[in-house]
């Protein structure tokens, strides 16, 4: 299971993105209990703010956009999770997350 993060927008419009596996995580179960309470049915969206970001959360078959204003509770805990093992990766961890 692959979680992917996209966040466009803000100032210079410049897109970012963080993918983890969540099966090749050490804490595989937490993941799972983190993506099992998000509330995937709810719409997250708001009108478009100028300069702001916004986040596309994609965990097959779950997509989401989520306004910055309205990243809160497992959706801010799940992207911040997401931005943290790809960190990780980046300073030589094993593990097969993607990033850029």
């Amino acid at each position: 299971m692959i979680i992917t993060v996209i966040r466009s927008g803000g100032f210079a419009g410049i897109s970012r993105q963080w993918s983890v596996r969540v099966d090749e995580q050490p804490d595989e179960e937490q993941w799972r209990e983190l993506l099992d309470r998000l509330p995937w049915d709810r719409s997250n969206q708001a009108p478009d703010e100028p300069d702001r970001y916004v986040y596309r959360v994609r965990c097959a078959p779950h997509e989401t956009v989520i306004p910055e204003r309205r990243l809160d509770g497992p959706w801010r805990e799940l992207v911040e999770r997401v931005q943290q093992a790809n960190a990780h990766d980046q300073d030589g961890s094993t593990s097969d997350n993607v990033g850029t």
